[in-house]
């Protein structure tokens, strides 16, 4: 499977209020995602609070929404660390259960050179037959997959796309510049999606598809059918929604927005902490005004 979808969320993880993962609101998410807009679905990404997640957590949250939703849409299991073969048992594991693809993000506080990326990547493929999609976050990271290297990766078969979160359309226009037709570039930033559209980008992964997944796919389709100012006009609707669930550390701000439309996303897990009352009430304020609740 080379292309994934157009809009993909990469979904929250529901928690209990004793931080345990709440699995029945995951499946019960993800069939709303699913019938609002959404081609897939990301589990346990960044918004997906994975960095405090067990393995066993993650495994049974796989698992719980493939059986709520993988007959309709596509699921990517987020597999990777900054351990590579940590990265590549995971991915055999997910792979077992049946997923569609695994997003491996950039190894994070490592730092390797851009040999040590494609060797990362490289040995994560050869132990799977899974379609890879690499996340490449420098803001998280602390690092940077240069389009070369994104170029080299693109060469090995079932390394299928990026997810590209660098926030530069210079280094966006350059991968697509220099990988297959075939290779699907992803834009990891919402309020990006229509311009790295332009210069080649294949979709979204999402974290605004919890709420406006429906408008999300209508931009993107007039793109595609050559709706331009259609697409320009959803771009420009969208836009105080893409800031504001970026007010602060994301996923608070959407975790917040996801319960204000009736789903007990639950608390954060530390270190990240509840939204303030004055951030939810510019959250409330934009959700308003785009009629989102």
């Amino acid at each position: 499977m080379k292309n994934f979808g157009r809009v993909l969320t990469a979904m929250v993880t529901p928690f209990n209020n004793d931080y345990s993962v709440n699995y029945d609101t995951a499946a019960k998410l993800a069939k709303h995602l699913v019938a609002n807009g959404n081609d897939g679905l990301v589990i346990a990404g960044s918004t997906g609070e994975a960095a405090t997640m067990t393995n066993d957590e993650k495994l049974k949250l796989f698992s719980v929404v493939l059986d709520a939703v993988g007959d309709k849409a596509t699921i990517i299991a987020g597999t990777g660390s900054n351990d590579t073969f940590a990265s590549i048992d995971m991915t055999k594991k997910a792979e077992k259960l049946g997923v569609h693809g695994a997003m491996v993000v950039a190894p994070y506080y490592n730092k390797p050179p851009q040999e040590g990326f494609y060797q990362h990547f490289k040995m994560i493929a050869e132990a799977t037959s899974l379609p890879l999609l690499v996340y490449n976050v420098p803001g998280r990271t602390a690092s940077n997959i240069l389009p070369a290297t994104v170029a080299r990766l693109a060469t090995i078969p079932n390394i299928v796309a990026i997810k590209e979160a660098s926030g530069s359309l210079e280094q966006v226009s350059e991968i697509v510049r220099l990988t297959p037709p075939d290779f699907n570039v992803y834009s990891g930033d919402d309020a990006l999606t229509l311009p790295i559209l332009s210069v080649g980008g294949c979709g979204i992964i999402s974290v605004a598809g919890h709420i406006v997944g429906v408008k999300m796919q209508e931009m993107i389709q007039a793109f595609f059918a050559g709706d331009i100012k259609t697409a320009q006009a959803r771009h420009h609707e969208l836009m105080p929604f893409f800031k504001v669930i970026f007010i602060t550390t994301n996923p608070i701000p959407i975790k917040a927005a996801v319960n204000l439309i009736g789903f007990a996303s639950g608390p954060l897990r530390p270190p990240l902490i509840t939204i303030t009352p004055s951030e939810i009430e510019q959250l409330q304020s934009v959700m308003k005004s785009i009629n989102a609740i």
